[in-house]
């Protein structure tokens, strides 16, 4: 008899999800991380200064909120100390001239707001939202469902019987246009414009790639629905639930356990060896990382066990673009010059959809941003726990940072080829200098500061190849059922009894716990 039902290799949120969920059905789990702490890219540190509990990776928990595996795991969550802190204005848009926008969670107002900046605007958006209301059933299952299977299969013929084929078809082509059409095509307003077009980099897409366009109205929808909300007291305190949940459970597990391969008898995944020697037996090996270190790694000396597709794919299996996280501790209130920014949750610093493509541009061939797009978080206001009485933090993420450095965009910044100390403190002097234009006093109430570049952040976390937070490239041929491979199936691998999961499987990317959710109801959670 195997140790244990199912080991899950990493500890992210999806191997949170899995393991919160089969262990709820009395199989034996057991979690094994090779770091000091749980939780993958979800932890919570004071990095600057006493007091201060900053966010050091993720920190916006809507997809979660939003996700069937909120749905099934969220009141024993709640039951270990999961809670949410909201604010009505989730997300605004600050441009270079100080003009700005701001979404809220109520759509008469948005509406309202948006036939102001250019008439008929409101209205576009109230289409756009509605129709991501009306396909929900369909388009969710498409987005986070189990693509091959009987169940997708069945709402695809639906689909195509109650629209026609050509209409279908016609939704299929809508839904692949990209961000920067659906955009210019439906908004007149520039503002409106300028809102929206950040937030596809946070789906790991530029302005120009397809199905930008679907995933800006779902994360318009979305924002608009639950918000941007934040976990009272860091986003630790979620995997600090997951955890006690899954003891509750009878789940085990354990950090500073790093998996070095996964074994493997008679072309199946019989359990793990452990750096140290130690081996733990499974029926069920699930791995929660990239192409890269599942089968360079942890398979590396399984050649025969490993398929030629496979071994073929994974050479063309490419990353995206890196991330740079950025954060302050602040003596007093956010002084923000242009009013209305105070409680909003994330604010993007943008001109529109042009600068947002430019700085993807740049960092996509290995250039630091001139001017990147900068999305700041204010979790304080959302949850005063956050840091001391009177005192501020913010939270910036710079999604378009180069992962393999060339140079620098501005020609300003020397450059070594590589994100040593230097270059990552001198792109932060950039950063702070487009908010110091913005915040009244700002440079004066800085107590202290933390950046991490994509290198530090792989650095943190293994699975962050070249900083990348998504998983691996989320163009149009490495996603959906082409994710992470072109003949990929669910979450299966062609090792039997070994499973994939994670931002690199479908559905990919976020804190939905989407892939790990999937697997555990396949294997009767």
């Amino acid at each position: 008899m195997a140790d244990h039902d199912h080991i899950i290799v990493g500890s992210g949120i999806n191997a949170l999800v899995a393991a919160a969920m089969l262990s709820a059905k009395g199989q034996r789990v057991l979690v094994l991380e090779r770091a000091d702490r749980f939780g993958g890219c979800i932890r919570t540190d004071e990095i600057t200064l006493p007091g201060f509990h900053h966010d050091v990776m993720a920190a916006t928990f809507v997809l979660f909120l939003t996700s069937p595996a909120h749905g099934a795991l969220g009141p024993d969550l709640a039951r270990h100390g999961l809670e949410f802190c909201h604010t009505p204005h989730p997300t605004a848009v600050l441009r270079p001239d100080g003009s700005s926008l701001v979404l809220t969670t109520d759509r008469a107002t948005n509406i309202k707001t948006f036939n102001a900046a250019a008439a008929g605007d409101g209205d576009r958006h109230a289409a756009d939202v509605g129709a991501i209301e009306t396909d929900a059933p369909f388009l969710f299952a498409l987005l986070g469902g189990e693509l091959w299977s009987w169940q997708t299969a069945k709402l695809l013929a639906r689909q195509a019987w109650s629209r026609g084929l050509r209409g279908l078809a016609a939704w299929i082509g809508e839904a692949l246009r990209p961000s920067r059409a659906w955009l210019e095509a439906g908004y007149a307003s520039e503002r409106i414009q300028a809102l929206h077009a950040p937030w596809v980099l946070h789906t790991g897409l530029p302005p120009e790639s397809a199905y930008g366009s679907q995933m800006g109205k779902v994360i318009a929808f979305a924002l608009e629905a639950a918000g941007a909300p934040v976990v009272k007291g860091g986003a630790g305190q979620a995997v600090a639930a997951f955890k006690s949940l899954i003891e509750e459970n009878g789940g085990q597990l354990r950090a500073n356990a790093d998996v070095d391969q996964v074994i493997i008898e008679n072309g199946r995944a019989t359990g793990v060896r452990l750096a140290d020697g130690t081996t733990i037996t499974a029926d069920n090996v699930i791995c929660s990382v990239p192409p890269s270190q599942l089968y360079q790694r942890l398979l590396r000396d399984q050649t025969q066990a490993v398929s030629e597709k496979d071994t073929a794919q994974l050479k063309q299996f490419r990353h995206g673009r890196g991330n740079f996280q950025l954060h302050y501790a602040i003596d007093g209130p956010i002084r923000w010059k242009t009013a209305g920014l105070e409680d909003v949750a994330l604010v993007h610093l943008a001109d529109g959809i042009d600068s947002v493509s430019k700085s993807a541009n740049e960092a996509a061939r290995g250039m630091m941003p001139e001017t990147p797009t900068i999305c700041v978080g204010q979790p304080h206001r959302l949850d005063p726990s956050r840091c001391p009485e009177g005192k501020s933090i913010l939270w910036l993420q710079i999604p378009d940072a180069p992962r393999v450095l060339k140079g620098d965009a501005a020609g300003e910044i020397e450059t070594s080829g590589t994100w040593d100390d230097a270059t990552r403190e001198a792109f932060a002097d950039r950063i702070e200098a487009i908010l110091t234009r913005h915040i009244d006093g700002f440079s004066e109430s800085i107590l202290a500061r933390k950046a991490y570049s994509p290198a530090d952040l792989e650095a943190l976390n293994i699975n962050l190849v070249g900083g990348d937070p998504y998983g691996g490239s989320c163009a149009l041929d490495q996603f959906f059922i082409w994710r992470p491979f072109s003949h990929s199936v669910n979450n299966s691998t062609s090792i039997r009894n070994l499973h994939h999961i994670g931002a690199s499987t479908h559905p990919g990317p976020g804190l939905g716990g989407g892939s790990g959710f999937l697997l555990a109801k396949r294997l009767g959670a």
